[in-house]
C-alpha cells in the first residue's frame, strides 16, 4: 500500500507522538491471539441461552407455552415478556421495538421467548419444544405497498407507515429550473446490506451475589445505551447496572440496538437464575434477526446551464426503515442534509422519508445514510457531465463547494478550509485520471474492457444538530509515570485507543509505551455519548487533550518552581520538562511526578468537550447542521467482460482531508478499509428478502469481498488542520465508505456504455442494464436538452 501524505506548506508544528505512524497499543494482543472477545468468555456456573424467533413476519401472538421446553433435560428457565419487571419495548429514538415480543410480531427476527439451559444443546433443544400459537396478520414488504392506501398500519401511532420525514429547502427550485438549459431527471436504487462483521453478537450477565444489581459484557459498541435500557426494562436503578465493553470483532454500526435487546435478555436470565448467562448469535440467528443499511428509493432532478453551471436540485427519497424506526429519524436527517452533494447550487428542495415494512428493521450503518445519496448525487453528475459533453473531473471542479461558499441547508463555509477541489484535483494527478479517461473513451478491442470514474463528498462530522454532542475522558499519571487514560467511547477497531494514547502522550510530553487505555466500562468514565458518526477523534480527541493540559499544567508549575523560570516558559517532550530559554536545563518526567505527589497535588483530570453550536430549523429545512465538515474524492479503474458482465476493478484512488492524520497509518487504514467495503456495496453485497424472508442466510450466499476482489488501495491524505479538532484532526472512518460505489459504476459506464442505477452491480444489471428482480429497477427517466442512454 502507498500513502501520500500532503500538508500544508506554511510552518508545519512538529510533533514528537502526534501525526506519526507509531504501532496500534492493542497489536500485540491481537496477532497473538491473547485477545479475548465476547464469544471467549466464560464464568463459573455459566449458563447458556437461545432464542424463540417468531414464525411470521406480521402475526399476534395468541399463547406461548412452555411446559414442553421447561421438560427437556437442563432447560433452567423459559423467559418471554411477562417476565420483564420494566417496560417492554426499546428504542433510541422512537420506543416501538420490543426487546421481547409482547402480543405482536413484526419481522421474522422478532424473538418471543428466550430458552436458558446449562448447555448450549439443551438451550436449542428447549427452542424447539418452545409452542406458540399465532394469528397470522396482512404484511407489506416494501415501501411502496407500505404506502398504499388501505395498507397495513404496522405501528398505531403511524398510520399512514411514516416514522420519519425531512425536508432542505433553499431558494426557488422552480426558477432555477426555468433558468437551465438542461433538465435531467434519473431514479436510483441501493439495496439491504448487512454489516458483515467476522464476530457475531456475543454477551453475558453476571449477577451481584445480592440478586440486586446485574453486571454485563460483551461485544458493546454502545455501553451507556445498553445502560438504560437495562435500567428501564428491568426496574433497576442506574448505580447497579454495570456494563463493559469487551473487544469487539467489527461492528461498523450493527452492534448498537440488537446488542440492547439481547442485554436485557440475558440479564433478565441472570436475575431469575442467580447465575452469570451468556447468549451468542449464530451467523443465521445474526442475519435475520440484526438490523441492516436502509435501502433508498431515490427520483434526482437537476437543472444545468450549457456551460455545466448547476441551477437547481430536487430529490425525493424513500428510505425503508423496516419493521421498527431504530435510528431511521436519524439516518434520514442526514442523508437529506447531504443529499445535494459537495456542490455550490442555489436553489434545492429535498424530501425524505422513512416508511415502515414488516422486512427486517434499519438502522445505523458505516456512512449512515450517506452511502445512499452520495450514489445518487455523483451517479446524477456523472449522467449530467455526459449529457453536456464536459468531463465529470471538470463539471465538478465548475461546481464544487470553495471556502466562503453556502451548503444547501444555507450554512457558509468560512471557517474551515473546504477542500473537495484539491481533493479532486490530487485524485486525478495519482491516478492518471485524464490520461484513462481519454485512452478509455475510444473503442477498445477484445471482451474486456477498461473504464475509469470518479466521485466526491462531504461528509458532517460528528453527531451535528442530531443531537447533544459532547465529550468526557480521564487522564491520571501515576505515581510511577505511566499514564492511564479511559473515556465513555468504544474501541471496535478503528483505533480509538491508539489515537487518545498518542494525544495524551503529546500532550504530556512523554513517549507512546508509557500510556495504557483502559475497557471502556460504565462504573469508570463518564458517558461521552455514542462512538457513532466518526466522533471519535474530534470529540474523545478533545476530551482527552483537556484532560492531559490540566495535569501539564499543575507539573510545568511544578518544573518551574524547581528551575526558576516561568510556568510559560516549559516545555514538555521526550520525558523531560524543559526550559525553552534554555534546553540545557530540564527535569525528568518521573521526578516532576514524585515532586507533584510529595507536595500532595493530585495528578489526574477530568477532561470535557462540548461541540460548537450548530442550528437546524426542521419546519423550514435549513441550517447549519454540524460544526465542520471533511472532504473526500474517489477515482475507480475497472475492467468488465462484456460477455459476463463480470467486473474487475483494478485500482482505487482515495484523497481524504482529516484535518490532520493522529496516525497516519491508521488513517491510511481506515481508508482502504472503508474502500473495500465500499466495493461490496457496489458490487456484490445484497440481503434478498422474499416476503420478509432471508434467503441469503450465511456468509457462503451473503458475498463479500475477498482479498482477490480487493485492488491496491492508494491513499491520499489531505491535512489542513480544523481550528475545532485536537490538533486541527477530524475524522474519518464513514467517509472512506461513501464515494467508491458511484466512482466504480462510472467507470463500469465508460467500459461498457451501460448505466447501472440500482445496487449492487452484479452480472445481471451490467450485462444487461437492468433489474432481473420484479418490482425494482429504473422507473423511467427524462431529459430536456439531452438525450438520455
Amino acid at each position: 500500500m502507498s500513502t501520500t501524505v500532503e500538508r500544508l506548506p506554511a510552518s508545519e508544528p512538529m510533533f514528537a507522538v502526534v501525526n506519526r505512524p507509531l504501532p496500534r497499543v492493542d497489536a500485540y494482543e491481537k496477532v497473538t491471539g491473547k485477545l479475548k472477545y465476547g464469544a471467549d468468555l466464560r464464568f463459573e456456573g455459566m449458563l447458556h441461552a437461545r432464542c424463540v424467533y417468531s414464525r411470521f413476519p406480521h402475526a399476534r401472538i395468541l399463547a406461548i407455552r412452555k411446559e414442553k421446553a421447561l421438560a427437556v433435560p437442563g432447560v433452567r428457565c423459559v423467559l418471554t415478556a411477562a417476565d420483564l419487571p420494566g417496560e417492554k419495548t426499546m428504542g433510541e429514538v422512537i420506543q416501538d421495538q420490543y426487546v421481547l415480543a409482547e402480543d405482536r410480531v413484526r419481522y421474522l427476527g422478532d424473538v418471543v421467548a428466550v430458552v436458558v439451559a446449562e448447555t448450549p444443546e439443551a438451550a436449542a433443544a428447549g427452542v424447539k419444544a418452545v409452542e406458540v400459537d399465532y394469528e397470522e396478520l396482512p404484511a407489506v414488504f416494501s415501501p411502496e405497498e407500505a404506502l398504499r392506501p388501505g395498507a397495513p398500519v404496522l405501528h398505531e401511532q403511524y398510520p399512514d407507515n411514516v416514522c420519519a420525514r425531512h425536508r432542505v429547502r433553499k431558494g426557488d427550485v422552480e426558477a432555477g429550473f426555468r433558468e437551465a438549459d438542461v433538465v435531467i431527471e434519473r431514479t436510483y436504487r441501493t439495496q439491504f446490506v448487512e454489516h458483515a462483521y467476522i464476530e457475531t453478537e456475543a454477551v453475558v450477565a453476571i449477577p451481584d451475589p445480592a440478586g440486586r444489581g446485574v453486571t454485563v459484557v460483551g461485544s458493546i459498541q454502545n455501553p451507556y445505551a445498553v445502560r438504560r435500557t437495562l435500567v428501564r426494562c428491568l426496574k433497576l436503578p442506574m448505580s447497579r447496572v454495570r456494563v463493559v465493553q469487551e473487544a469487539i470483532g467489527g461492528t461498523f454500526g450493527g452492534k448498537l440496538e440488537i446488542m440492547e435487546a439481547m442485554s436485557v435478555r440475558v440479564a433478565l436470565a441472570a436475575l431469575v437464575t442467580g447465575r452469570p448467562v451468556r447468549l451468542v448469535n449464530t451467523r443465521e440467528e445474526s442475519l435475520v434477526e440484526s438490523h441492516k443499511r436502509h435501502p433508498y428509493l431515490m427520483r434526482y432532478k437537476a437543472g444545468f446551464k450549457k456551460d455545466g453551471t448547476i441551477t437547481a436540485l430536487q430529490a425525493d427519497i424513500i428510505a425503508e426503515a423496516g419493521c421498527y424506526a431504530c435510528m431511521s429519524p436519524f439516518v434520514t436527517w442526514r442523508s437529506v442534509v447531504q443529499g445535494a452533494g459537495p456542490y455550490r447550487i442555489p436553489n434545492v428542495r429535498i424530501d425524505i422519508k422513512a416508511v415502515y415494512t414488516n422486512n427486517t428493521y434499519t438502522g445505523s450503518m458505516r456512512g449512515f445514510g450517506a452511502p445512499q445519496v452520495a450514489f445518487g448525487v455523483e451517479s446524477l453528475m456523472n449522467e449530467a457531465a455526459e449529457v453536456l459533453g464536459i468531463d465529470p473531473l471538470d463539471l465538478r471542479l465548475k461546481n464544487c463547494l470553495r471556502d466562503g461558499d453556502t451548503t444547501a441547508t444555507g450554512h457558509k463555509l468560512d471557517r474551515h478550509r473546504v477542500s473537495v477541489a484539491e481533493a479532486l484535483e490530487k485524485v486525478a494527478v495519482a491516478s492518471d485520471y485524464r490520461r484513462k479517461r481519454q485512452e478509455y473513451a475510444q473503442p477498445q478491442r477484445g471482451e474486456k474492457k477498461r473504464g475509469v470514474g470518479i466521485a466526491c463528498d462531504i461528509r458532517g462530522v460528528s453527531l451535528g444538530a442530531e443531537g447533544a454532542d459532547w465529550g468526557s475522558g480521564i487522564v491520571t499519571v501515576e505515581e510511577d509515570g505511566t499514564v492511564t487514560v479511559t473515556t465513555g467511547l468504544t474501541e471496535h477497531g478503528q483505533g480509538l485507543r491508539t489515537a487518545f494514547c498518542q494525544i495524551a502522550a503529546e500532550e504530556l510530553g512523554v513517549p507512546l509505551e508509557r500510556v495504557r487505555y483502559l475497557d471502556t466500562d460504565t462504573s469508570r468514565a463518564p458517558d461521552s455519548g455514542p462512538t457513532v458518526a466518526s466522533r471519535g477523534t474530534i470529540m474523545g480527541g478533545n476530551a482527552v487533550k483537556d484532560a492531559a493540559r490540566r495535569i501539564s499544567a499543575v507539573m510545568r508549575e511544578v518544573a518551574a518552581e524547581e528551575l526558576g523560570v516561568a510556568p510559560e516558559d516549559i516545555l514538555a517532550a521526550d520525558g523531560f520538562l524543559w526550559a525553552r530559554s534554555d534546553p540545557t536545563r530540564r527535569l525528568a518526567f518521573d521526578h516532576v511526578v514524585r515532586v507533584c505527589r510529595s507536595r500532595g497535588l493530585v495528578l489526574s483530570a477530568v477532561g470535557t468537550y462540548k461541540a460548537p453550536p450548530v442550528s437546524w430549523h426542521e419546519e423550514e429545512g435549513r441550517g447549519e447542521a454540524y460544526f465542520t465538515y471533511v472532504y473526500a474524492a474517489h477515482v475507480a479503474e475497472v475492467e468488465v467482460d462484456t460477455v459476463t458482465g463480470e467486473v474487475r476493478v483494478l485500482g482505487i484512488w482515495a484523497a481524504h482531508d482529516v484535518g490532520r492524520a493522529i496516525n497516519p497509518g491508521e488513517v491510511a487504514g481506515q481508508i482502504v478499509g472503508g474502500s473495500a467495503m465500499a466495493l461490496g456495496f457496489a458490487l456484490m453485497e445484497e440481503v434478498e428478502l422474499q416476503e420478509g424472508r432471508t434467503r441469503n442466510r450465511n456468509l457462503d450466499e451473503y458475498l463479500i469481498p475477498t482479498s482477490l476482489d480487493v485492488p491496491e488501495v492508494y491513499p491520499i491524505i489531505l491535512e489542513n488542520p480544523d481550528p475545532d479538532g485536537p490538533f486541527g484532526a477530524k475524522s474519518i472512518g464513514e467517509c472512506s465508505a461513501e464515494v467508491t460505489g458511484p466512482a466504480i459504476t462510472e467507470a463500469i459506464w465508460q467500459a461498457t456504455g451501460r448505466r447501472v442505477r440500482e445496487l449492487p452491480a452484479d452480472l445481471e444489471r451490467v450485462l444487461l442494464g437492468k433489474s432481473l428482480r420484479p418490482g425494482r429497477g429504473d422507473r423511467g427517466s427524462q431529459v430536456r436538452g439531452g438525450a438520455e442512454k
